[in-house]
């Protein structure tokens, strides 16, 4: 996978206007080459209607007959309409006015965002399954292409694919599928390696959600056992949309346009871009929104910006944005020095040096030319500082994890180094004997360094060890609130997403170094692209036992009857977990289901600035409308798991929201609230009890919320909790005022 980014760039972000105030008709650069755009133009007509052709005549009416052809790139024209062309910033102006046409955006670069962790939520090998329904769901995954020979995607056992499949197996030349892999595409034809995942993300991903079981799978010994994903009877089909340059927007709404007319019940898309953008240009908001029209529902990583607030990028209500955190396997390394003290540091380190000391030195003690490079750029062990002769054969110690690559090729036999970063907290998979540690343990080790004049180390072999503090959201791991949509939580729930072991391709990188030569069929990941799959897992679990569920009520289950997590761990709490941490036995009898339909969410999109005519095209229906609610509510009375407002600060509160819950539980059955209330508000629900005589029935109530002016940049916390006796449906609460710098 792409490595976790560390972009920081905060001034960027909050220089964004909150997307109600943008021209959502048109997105303009005013660059005047030409770049490809996405010409999105809501749902497809109904009856004679042939999209390419009106495509490529709307071009032509803009740019001219002769070289329309040419610039037209892609026709979507499966699952709904719209196209992608090169444009000049003159045409997506002439084209951003046309009454067809939704919205016109560049299509950007998205990036990519097991044997224990399935057990550690409690899908444990033994749980009740329905094999004969699990083997008819299928799980698309949007992402870097696949592997078809890894052992976790063999169809031993498995039957035909399901008589609702309409997708084919188009992954190229020397690419098979089988009844397990039912079905690859990939969307860049200049790629010669066609739907073959030689990245291992898509690999990765895809055996963590739907993998078949594999005995003795590991990492050069690290994490051994027995291998597989949450529903390991169901069929997968991979859209490769990725290459070593990003994944195009282009491209992954060309496998959205796909997958929904291929029979895909589950979409796990672990791509996103830092920071979000609006779904008005987001290629994913835009084609989920169809795949929910389908019934699809799309889990999406929440995004590897964390631990700063509003840097989630998955923000739209009908899909699933996914957190990450730990599971109760952490991965340690020990290294001992010469005078016989033994610290511990974090990395993935494979190698096995049986207990050989090597000489240690600095960075600092090893300064090449110090006429180029100061004390600290050489104790960052940053290019043309190191002496290759003082440190060829030695451990370096460093300041700046970034550095192992350089110390390598200066012919370091390893390093150790010293951050207190996100490297630390998440252990990397590196490509000599090394280790990380913290600042404290960093300056015992500086300390032992010059009391000897022949310092000295062995760095151990990785270990596992049991972490009772799990499960605990990831610092890398995107936060809310939401920045676009304020009203409506992201993420929406948290699962395990770091140390992942599972299937990789064999032509994946090992390592960010390009020397690093290793070929692996199993590594650990981490990041909120190893968090998506177990939630599409998941969703395909609870799918296997309630086929006929909407997207919404498979949301609805799997967030309502999340774990609760430790707020003690976490100062932005629901911000960084959203429901709480999955899981899906639980899910699969929820008690009530909060549901949402392609008319609620059109609703919605009345409440965030679309316009009338837009939403009659996005939905295809010229006689919808919109109902009387408040412009501007970003979401409140959308009917939502989650409860959440921004509000203004230092002004009095009074906010109510309608909410209504579907029977799936037992016939006869009462319901009653509890709340949980923070202390500065109070939390009023009406009526506080709720009968059901059927399965299906519906129950409306409101949330009313109501107390003194929140100060600036502050958040409180509560939740209410419908319960029967045995269910216990609960929901967060929070209200929030703007973030401010």
């Amino acid at each position: 996978m792409a490595k976790m980014s560390c972009t920081r760039n905060f001034l960027l972000l909050y220089s964004i206007t909150f997307f109600i105030s943008t021209n959502i008709k048109g997105y303009v650069t005013a660059d005047e080459d030409r770049k490809v755009y996405i010409v999105y133009m809501g749902s497809l007509p109904q009856g004679e209607y042939s999209p390419s052709s009106h495509h490529l005549n709307i071009l032509k009416q803009v740019i001219g007959d002769s070289s329309a052809s040419n610039r037209l790139v892609r026709s979507y024209a499966r699952s709904f309409n719209g196209f992608a062309a090169t444009l000049t910033s003159k045409e997506v102006q002439e084209l951003s006015g046309r009454k067809e046409v939704v919205s016109v955006f560049q299509s950007r670069k998205f990036k990519l965002q097991t044997t224990r962790s399935w057990d550690f939520i409690g899908l444990h090998e033994s749980v009740k399954r329905v094999p004969s329904v699990e083997s008819d769901v299928i799980v698309g995954l949007i992402d870097t292409g696949i592997w078809p020979e890894s052992e976790s995607f063999s169809d031993k056992g498995f039957g035909p694919p399901p008589k609702k499949w309409k997708g084919a197996c188009l992954g190229g030349k020397n690419f098979k599928c089988n009844k397990k892999l039912i079905g690859a595409r990939y969307y860049n034809k200049t790629d010669k390696t066609g739907a073959r995942d030689v990245d291992g993300h898509g690999t990765h991903t895809a055996s963590t959600a739907a993998g078949g079981f594999v005995r003795g799978a590991n990492f050069y010994g690290l994490g051994k056992g027995n291998a597989r994903g949450g529903v390991p009877s169901a069929r997968i089909a991979a859209y490769k949309v990725c290459s070593p340059d990003g994944c195009e927007g282009h491209y992954i709404l060309a496998a959205f346009d796909d997958a929904i007319a291929d029979g895909i019940d589950i979409l796990s898309v672990s791509l996103g871009i830092s920071f979000g953008i609006g779904p008005y240009d987001d290629a994913v908001a835009i084609g989920s929104f169809h795949a929910m029209k389908q019934g699809v529902l799309t889990v999406q990583a929440a995004g590897n910006d964390g631990p700063f607030p509003l840097t989630v990028s998955s923000i739209v209500p009908w899909l699933l944005s996914v957190a990450a955190s730990t599971t109760d396997r952490r991965i340690i390394d020990r290294f001992t020095l010469g005078n016989g003290e033994t610290l511990i540091g974090s990395s993935i380190n494979s190698f096995e040096l049986n207990n050989t000391m090597f000489p240690l030195v600095s960075g600092r003690d090893a300064l090449k030319h110090a006429e180029l490079c100061d004390v600290d750029s050489a104790m960052n062990c940053e290019s043309q500082c190191l002496d290759e002769r003082l440190v060829k054969g030695k451990i370096v110690v460093c300041n700046s994890p970034y550095q192992l690559i350089k110390i390598g090729e200066t012919h370091g036999f390893g390093s150790i180094f010293i951050s207190d970063s996100v490297e630390y907290n998440v252990p990397q998979v590196l490509s000599l004997p090394a280790t990380i540690i913290d600042t404290q343990l960093g300056n015992k080790l500086i300390s032992y360094i010059n009391s000897t004049k022949m310092p000295r180390v062995s760095i151990r072999k990785s270990e596992e060890i049991k972490d009772l503090t799990a499960p605990v959201v990831a610092s890398f791991s995107s936060r809310g609130p939401n920045a676009y949509i304020p009203d409506i939580l992201k993420p929406d729930i948290t699962a395990p997403g770091v140390n992942i072991l599972a299937a990789y391709s064999p032509l994946g990188p090992v390592s960010d170094d390009k020397n690093d030569k290793r070929s692996v069929n199993f590594i650990f990941e981490s990041g909120t692209s190893m968090a998506c799959p177990h939630v599409a897992g998941s969703a395909a679990y609870v799918k296997s036992f309630h086929p006929n569920w909407s997207p919404s009520a498979i949301q609805s289950a799997l967030m309502t009857t999340a774990w609760r997590m430790n707020a003690t761990k976490h100062t932005d709490r629901e911000f960084a977990y959203g429901a709480g941490h999955v899981n899906p036995v639980r899910a699969v009898d929820p008690g009530l289901v909060y549901e949402a339909f392609e008319a609620d969410y059109l609703n919605f999109l009345c409440t965030v600035g679309f316009t009338l005519d837009q939403i009659k095209t996005i939905s295809g229906d010229k006689n919808v409308s919109c109902k009387k609610t408040v412009k501007g509510s970003f979401g409140k009375e959308l009917n939502y798991p989650t409860i959440t407002a921004r509000v203004k600060e230092k002004t009095p509160l009074n906010i109510s929201f309608p909410r209504t819950v579907t029977n799936v539980g037992h016939a006869n059955s009462t319901y009653r609230v509890k709340v949980f209330n923070d202390r500065i508000i109070n939390v009023n629900v009406v009526p506080d009890t709720l009968s059901f005589k059927s399965v299906g029935e519906k129950k409306s109530f409101v949330v009313n919320v109501a107390g003194r002016g929140l100060p600036e940049n502050y958040t409180v916390w509560g939740s209410l909790e419908w319960s029967d006796g045995i269910h216990r449906v609960r929901s967060p609460v929070t209200l929030h005022t703007p973030v401010t710098f």
